[in-house]
Order: C-alpha cells, then structure tokens, then sequence
C-alpha cells in the first residue's frame, strides 16, 4: 500500500542533503565541541558555523542564536526567563497556543509565581490585537505576551509587527513561537520587535530533537540548565553536533528554495479547497484558510456522521496520514483545544491537512476520492 503523508505540520521528511550533512559529525568528526584538541575544535568549529548560518538568514546576531532540543524547550525557557530575571509578573497569551507554551503558563500560574489571562480570539482565528492593548494598558505588572506567528492546527498568521509594537508601548516582553514559519517564511529578527523565537528543525526536512531560541541582545537572562559553560553558559550540556549541523543545512536548503517551494505548496492547498468544495456536500474550513494563513496548512471540518467520525481511523486504515488536532497529543484524543476554542460545534469533524514540497496534486486528488467514498 502506497502511503500518502499528510501531516507534515507535525514533522517532515529528513531531507537527503542534510542527512548528509550530518553523517560525518555521527561518524569522523565524533569529538565533544567542548575538547581543545583537533577532534574537539573540528566539532566546535562545525557548530559556530551553523550558528552563523541561521543567524544570517534570520537577521539575528549569531551571539542571539542559542540552540536546544526543540520548540517546546525553546517555549518552556523563554517564559521562565521572562517571569525569573525579567521581572514579568503577568502573561497574557491565547487559548489557540501549543502545548508547550499554554502547559509552561499554567505551570508558573499555579505555583502563584504569576497571573496569566487569555486574549480574545475572534471567530475567523485571529488574536484581537484591540484586546491585548487593552489588556496590556490595565495591568499594573510587567507583562510577558506570548503569540504564535503561526497556529499550528488552523495556520493563521499573527501580525507579528503591529503585536510587537503593541508591546513595545507597554514595556512588555513579547515571546513568539515562531516554529511553524521559521524555515517557511523570509524571518527578519532585527526589524521585529520580539524578546524571544523559536524553531524546530523537524518542521522544515531537518532533524528532530534540535532547535533553537533567539533572544534579543538588549535583554540579559540565566541559563536554564546548569552544568558545563555550553552555549555560552547558556546552556549545560554536550552539544547534539549532528543535530545542529543538520538544523542550519536544512534552513539553508529551505530558504534558498523558498519562492520556488511556498508557491507550488500553496497551489496545493488551493487545489484542495476547491476540490473539497466541488466534491464533499457540507463541508467547511476552519480558520482564515485563503487569507492571513500559513500556506502549508488547511484545516477542514466535515459533517458529523457514524462514517465521519471515524475518519481519521479510515484513512489511516487506507495509508493516509492526517491529523484532528497537533500531533504532540495525539496519545490524549480530546479533540483540539484550537477548534474549541473558535468553532466548538459538535457536529462537526475536524481534520487538519498539512503539505510540503514532496506532495502531489494526485495524492490530493487520491485523498478527497478516498473521503468521498468513506463518506
């Protein structure tokens, strides 16, 4: 059986370049970047490299780039950084976060560190910026935001700038995880008006377990993991060599391609809404899908019925790999906290579709004769 994948919002092919890249850092070039012998400088040499490299297409400074295990470390220690040496006693962030950061928040708001409270989100998935002013102007305590750039189940796409700039004129720390459109998306860090970003390597044909934070030169914070002087005290621990050579490859790759890679992605995501539309009776999107949207993802709901409601049971049963909600709890089937959040109907189906360069307008066209027989 042939499988068709679908879900790369959750994680992406690793690219044949980058694999690549990294196979002599698993084999020849084993030393720890921590050593000062030629074994050693080979592999710390290998990791400023790649620093200089996501540095320079992100517009940051290479001494901003900080690497870890992945967005949800980068999440976790953005916001205990914000609320542990920068003084933040609120947060306010939205209901349609990830994980990573909505569990950080409730972690720090129940041991009464902090208070958080949640942005409105208006019915087209959009944070209402009105809402944060208004928030930000009635609070007496320095504030954390914490704002995706891009919402992973639903894909829309944050004002990045005008959120800043809200901000800015509150003296609040803004934290954006920006996992879903670094690698997607020309990122300019020195002309956007964020403390803190986030990346995760898998999420653009790189490898798991690696990503980065970025933090703003004009802010000072303590290392979160304590141990050895690694990542300039940043961060204890041996650095994962491999891991982070493959992580700058993989952004290089992907944002040499970008134009060429986001038009043809888009032109699938296109095909597809029009093709459902065509071919399933009431069916519905969810989220701002044609316009402020990430052009990799499309969120759609289909009517509830005893033969929906096993859809994504169905399709995998048939080699079609989908997601109903973020992969990152897909062990706790509780339906999607985002849909809840800006759709709660109970009869309907959600089920996110998600492309990347690799997929083909045969697959979508596999895809929708398969859901039309299913239902």
């Amino acid at each position: 059986m042939t499988r068709i994948y679908f879900d790369n919002a959750a994680t992406t092919a690793l690219d044949k370049e980058v694999l690549d890249a990294m196979l002599p850092y698993l084999t020849d070039h084993f030393g720890n970047p921590s050593s000062i012998y030629s074994y050693g400088r080979e592999s710390r040499l290998a990791v400023e490299t790649a620093r200089k490299t996501v540095a320079k297409i992100l517009n940051a400074n290479p001494g901003e780039i900080f690497f870890t295990s992945g967005g949800t470390e980068s999440d976790n220690m953005a916001i205990a950084s914000a609320i542990h040496d920068l003084g933040c006693r609120h947060i306010i962030t939205s209901p349609i976060e990830h994980h990573a950061v909505l569990h950080a928040v409730e972690h720090f708001d129940r041991d009464d560190v902090v208070s958080s409270s949640f942005v409105k989100v208006l019915p087209d998935g959009h944070v209402d910026l009105n809402d944060l002013e208004e928030q930000l102007a009635a609070q007496t305590k320095r504030c954390l935001v914490s704002l995706m750039h891009a919402n992973n189940e639903i894909g829309n796409l944050l004002d990045i700038y005008k959120a800043g700039e809200i901000c800015k004129k509150y003296n609040a720390i803004f934290h954006s995880d920006t996992v879903q459109t670094v690698g997607h998306y020309k990122i300019d860090l020195r002309n956007k008006p964020v403390h803190f970003a986030t990346g995760a390597g898998h999420k653009f044909h790189g490898p798991k377990g690696v990503g980065i934070l970025y933090i703003n030169d004009n802010i000072k914070v303590r290392p979160m993991i304590h141990g050895g002087g690694q990542e300039r005290n940043m961060r204890a621990g041996t650095e994962n060599t491999y891991g982070i050579v493959g992580f700058a490859k993989a952004l290089q790759l992907a944002d040499a391609s970008l134009e060429k890679d986001s038009a043809y992605i888009q032109s699938l995501k296109t095909y597809m809404i029009e093709q459902l539309q065509q071919q399933i009776k009431g069916v519905q999107f969810n989220g701002d899908y044609k316009g402020q949207s990430l052009y990799t993802v499309l969120n759609v709901s289909f009517p509830k019925t005893e033969r929906s409601e096993m859809i994504l049971f169905n399709l995998d049963m048939q080699g079609i790999c989908v997601s109903g909600g973020s992969a990152c709890s897909s062990g706790a089937d509780v339906g999607s906290h985002v849909i809840r959040a800006i759709n709660n109907n109970p009869n309907l189906v959600p089920v996110r579709f998600s492309f990347c360069k690799h997929n083909t307008r045969e697959e979508v066209d596999a895809v929708i004769g398969l859901i039309r027989d299913l239902l």
